[in-house]
């Protein structure tokens, strides 16, 4: 069992990628989320909150996932002790499934999205010494994702020109956020990037309110929330914010072009942010004035563990990739 006072992420890696630098024009950063004990970011936030929760005499946490929020918190639940519960949507594959039971999670399949999912893990939660633990919305969880940030402000010598990252329920943005506030960076754009689809955030900004899909029809499940989080909708307009929507195949292009280029598989929900630099994104922003020219850019490669060889192929033969 490991000490509730020891982080249960390790410190990342950030480079300067030489093939996305040149496709920019200036450097380009990576802080690579993916080399996270499950495979992304989110055991930052996830274990954070778990540690807490054990510390106030957990026994027992349940979680509704699709896999990475599910798979940290199976994770966090073994290193400390904890029994786990983790309720999936149906669109999340068997090895996924057998991931969770891997790390001691005892899994239960509810509902075609996460929202259906979520629903059964809040009553599973209620019963007494048990704590819920959301994918993305909780205080506890912005602040373990926010030491990414922390950790880039020291990794780098000078602020970025932009910062770069998904969005899919908000949790990630929103520790992204305080972790700027805390190092001083508050001034720097964002760019928030979604795939149609599973668009929450960029379907609320055009609304002007919080709005709920319909559903998620984006292959970016892991970006599958119907809404957003209220954290990030309110704070979002105190930043130089930007909302960008990628289409699935430019997505999918990414995640195959970072593999040829840094060797690591991403899902798309991450091939996502690097598909701004991929496209030329960033470029027409400048172009069309939305954004000021950058110096650099810093790029969360938020990783994803559902992925293989045999999906990053299914994913280009659906494409039309070459």
């Amino acid at each position: 069992m490991a000490d509730t006072s020891d982080p249960l992420h390790v410190q990342t890696p950030l480079i300067e990628s030489t093939v996305l630098s040149k496709l920019g024009g200036f450097p380009v950063y990576l802080k690579l989320e993916n080399c996270q004990p499950t495979g992304s970011f989110k055991i930052r936030g996830i274990g954070n909150l778990c540690q807490k929760a054990a510390q106030q005499g957990c026994s027992e946490i349940v979680s509704s996932s699709g896999g990475n929020s599910g798979l940290a918190a199976a994770y966090a639940a073994r290193k400390l002790g904890l029994h786990a519960s983790i309720v999936v949507p149906e669109t999340t594959p068997p090895f996924t499934r057998d991931r969770l039971k891997d790390e001691g999670a005892e899994v239960e399949v509810h509902g075609k999205v996460w929202n259906e999912a979520n629903e059964l893990a809040l009553k599973m939660a209620s019963k007494p010494g048990c704590v819920m633990v959301h994918p993305f919305e909780h205080p506890d969880i912005w602040a373990g994702h926010s030491t990414m940030i922390i950790e880039a402000a020291k990794q780098m010598h000078q602020p970025p020109g932009a910062i770069i990252a998904s969005v899919g329920g908000g949790g990630l943005m929103n520790g992204i956020l305080e972790g700027m506030t805390k190092v001083g960076w508050q001034h720097i754009p964002v760019v928030a990037v979604e795939t149609e689809g599973a668009n929450c955030l960029n379907a609320a900004i055009q609304a002007g309110k919080i709005v709920t899909l319909p559903g998620i029809t984006s292959i970016a499940k892991c970006l599958g929330s119907t809404v957003v989080s209220t954290q990030l909708w309110d704070q979002h307009k105190q930043y130089k914010f930007h909302s960008v929507v990628v289409s699935d195949k430019d997505a999918v292009m990414a995640c195959h072009r970072f593999a040829d280029d840094h060797r690591m598989m991403v899902e798309p929900g991450c091939g996502a942010a690097l598909a701004v630099i991929y496209t030329d994104i960033l470029h027409k922003l400048q172009a069309e004035r939305k954004l000021e020219q950058v110096h650099s850019a810093l790029v969360i490669v938020c990783g994803g563990s559902t992925v293989t060889m045999e999906l990053m192929n299914s994913w280009k033969a659906q494409f039309g990739l070459v």
